[in-house]
């Protein structure tokens, strides 16, 4: 197990053996894990009635060898270490191009059940698809909250809901029969059971189209905070510090430090312990030091204009959430995590309070459907829509499918959850995937963006996997995605990672020009499959500073086609080019999970 400060040279003779050794393993990845995983797919898909990914020739393909396009380059492509890979295992935490995201996502598991079980049966709950069982459900919901924990379950069926399902407490799990079982029918949207949510930048945009869910896990105060001020029409910021960003106090000072260290010096430790959970604060300066350090730094981000972006600047401060595992003499403080950046004196770094986590709460095994309505013009979605994790930290879903939504998985500032078996299908969505405001170290895996099942309406959009608002070290792995694309919403999100996923590339990115860069430092796209060839936003060698394009089939331009914001040397890697599923490791979360050893 690699732990701070141990000696990565041991590592990385590790990595590099077990690269000679799949290498001679051929094209597909014949590992246990990939085996099973691929069988019990099938399984699932069998047992459940859900549709399997290419069951039929209009589906994403499940190897490279039917990808339409990069068929040919299967045949001559011996697997390949790249040697980026060398490097990052020499120096996991620092290095330039590739972040690192071995911890990554929730530290609980599917299947852990909290307390005692409750049934929503026991409260008026029906699987009749005519009962309203809503309120039913958020009574059970609200009782295991109160107990301290525990799971609601449902059962088989179909059971209507005419209002908003909230989970707002630590350790409770709301848990159905299976995705293919359970089933959620969803008759209203949040613009009817909230309130018209405009946007706390103008315009006449809704912010149902890219905030808030039918399964809303988020911190009852929280929630009770946002909804009103929603009704007041008092639009709010949507983070840990509040409507206004004004409920945080300082804890300690922080001393300087450096990306990828697993310790801070702080000036006081009176205030924090052993397990509390904090945010590390960083301010901009009037040059804009901070952005420029996100960016990777140097001319191209110097020279770039910051001041007219608006939008960008009301992100700052930048907030990390992150569990402290250890208070020591002299003021020393070791983290769950590495530091994302750097600390510096002149951002004035803090360890602060926030608005109260929920942690530990998790969504499992059901499908939820929404009242099939046509899909709304863009940014005026209504809000139907999927499950939204909000001020969350370690939490997680689990074998959940959305139908007929606008936007279907939402992160909100939240950080080191877990998204996983989740898929989204049905007559199409503006984002399926949503990561923003501040959003970290989440893990999005076993993923499936279906294609739509009705024709996209004049003046609708389509984007794919989002990320945006300064979000970062968040994971995309092993995904099929029959629609949608890599979307990079502006915002300067930086250090996240897409690994082993299929894309119909055929999205488009949004995002104001007041948001500002697409991408910050250390994006890494690594073994993407790309089924029509499309370049944009998957290779990013031209785009991205300080990024990594690693093992994606050759691609070409059209379509949207963007130019980087920064000028000059980018910094960026581009490695085996023109290959499909040669890369090894195969899975770069799964490799750097390996580097560390298990949770």
């Amino acid at each position: 197990m690699l732990t701070p400060g141990a000696d990565v040279n041991i590592v990385h003779v590790r990595v590099l053996r077990l690269g000679l050794r799949r290498r001679v393993a051929g094209v597909r990845d014949l590992s246990r894990r990939g085996v099973l995983g691929g069988a019990i797919a099938v399984a699932a898909a069998a047992v459940t009635g859900t549709r399997a990914f290419a069951a039929d020739a209009t589906q994403v393909p499940n190897t490279a060898a039917q990808v339409p396009g990069v068929a040919s380059q299967v045949s001559n492509a011996a697997t390949q270490v790249p040697d980026i890979w060398g490097e990052f295992a020499r120096a996991p935490y620092t290095h330039p191009q590739i972040p690192y995201i071995g911890r990554a996502g929730s530290r609980h598991r599917p299947g852990q059940r909290p307390g005692r079980t409750l049934r929503p049966e026991s409260y008026g709950a029906r699987a009749d698809g005519r009962t309203d069982c809503a309120p039913a459900i958020n009574r059970a919901l609200a009782e295991a909250g109160r107990a301290g924990g525990g799971t609601v379950l449902l059962g088989d069926g179909t059971y209507r809901i005419d209002d908003l399902i909230h989970i707002g407490h630590d350790n409770v799990v709301f848990k159905g029969a299976g995705s293919g079982r359970t089933k959620l029918y969803a008759t209203k949207n949040l613009t009817e059971l909230i309130g018209v949510y405009g946007s706390r930048y103008g315009g006449d945009k809704s912010s149902w189209s890219w905030a808030g869910g039918l399964i809303w896990l988020c911190p009852a105060d929280r929630f009770s905070s946002l909804t009103d001020a929603i009704r007041a029409r008092a639009w709010p910021f949507e983070g840990w510090t509040g409507n206004k960003r004004d409920e945080w106090e300082t804890l300690t000072t922080v001393g300087p430090a450096r990306r990828g260290s697993w310790s801070i010096t702080v000036a006081d430790t009176s205030r924090i312990t052993s397990g509390d959970l904090v945010l590390l604060r960083l301010a901009d300066d009037a040059d804009h030091t901070l952005l420029e350090h996100m960016a990777g730094g140097g001319p191209g981000p110097q020279a770039y204009s910051w001041d007219d972006k608006t939008k960008l600047t009301s992100y700052v401060p930048y907030e990390w959430t992150v569990r402290i595992t250890a208070v020591q003499d002299g003021g020393r403080v070791t983290l769950e995590r590495p530091l994302p950046l750097d600390v510096r004196p002149e951002w004035d770094p803090r360890l602060t309070t926030h608005v109260t986590a929920l942690s530990g709460a998790g969504v499992e095994g059901l499908t939820l459907e929404a009242v099939e309505t046509p899909q709304s013009p863009h940014l005026l979605d209504k809000g139907y829509n999927g499950v939204a994790l909000q001020c969350t930290y370690d939490c997680w879903v689990d074998d959940v499918t959305v139908w007929n939504v606008d936007n279907g998985f939402g992160l909100v500032s939240a950080s080191a959850s877990t998204l996983r078996r989740t898929r989204v299908g049905g007559r199409g969505e503006h984002h399926p995937y949503f990561c923003r405001e501040g959003s970290h170290d989440n893990l999005i895996e076993d993923f499936a963006l279906e294609r739509r099942t009705a024709p996209a309406p004049s003046g609708t959009q389509l984007h794919g996997i989002n990320v945006e608002g300064l979000s970062s070290h968040n994971v995309w792995s092993r995904g099929r995605m029959e629609m949608g694309t890599f979307d990079s919403h502006r915002g300067l999100p930086f250090a996240n990672v897409r690994t082993d996923i299929t894309v119909e590339n055929n999205g488009q990115h949004g995002g104001d020009a007041s948001a500002g860069p697409l991408f910050g430092a250390r994006f890494t796209h690594w073994n993407i499959r790309v089924t029509n060839e499309r370049a944009g936003l998957m290779r990013i060698d031209g785009l991205a500073p300080y990024s990594a394009t690693v093992g994606i089939n050759t691609v070409r331009e059209f379509g949207q086609i963007d130019v980087p914001d920064f000028n000059g040397d980018l910094h960026s890697r581009l490695e085996l080019y023109g290959t499909t599923n040669a890369v090894r490791p195969g899975n770069l979360y799964e490799a750097q999970k390996d580097l560390r050893g298990s949770k």
